[in-house]
């Protein structure tokens, strides 16, 4: 699945950099729960193995889409995209 099906899913407004719209994700989020704070969303869900997994959506924001997941180790693992294709951070790297 792509990420516009999830902005188009849970009918998220905002202008995010083209190029994500095309990036892929784990059909998973679409079983999430939805929450907005402003102009700000968040989307997590908790998969059959006790992994969390959280996407933050905020239109306009340096890292406009966040992946973080919360293992059950307490580990977490996770990727922040930038307004550019190429600018992806690992959460690891942080």
């Amino acid at each position: 699945m792509i990420f516009k099906d999830i902005v188009a899913h849970f009918n998220i407004e905002g202008d995010f950099p083209e190029y994500l719209y095309e990036q892929t994700f784990n059909e998973v989020f679409l079983d999430g729960k939805l929450s907005k704070n402003d102009n700000d969303y968040e989307i997590v869900v908790k998969t059959r193995q006790d992994v969390i997994h959280h996407m933050y959506l905020k239109p306009g924001e340096d890292y406009p889409l966040i992946i973080l997941s919360e293992l059950p180790t307490g580990l977490l693992n996770g990727m922040k995209f930038g307004q550019n294709k190429g600018e992806e951070i690992p959460i690891s790297k942080l």
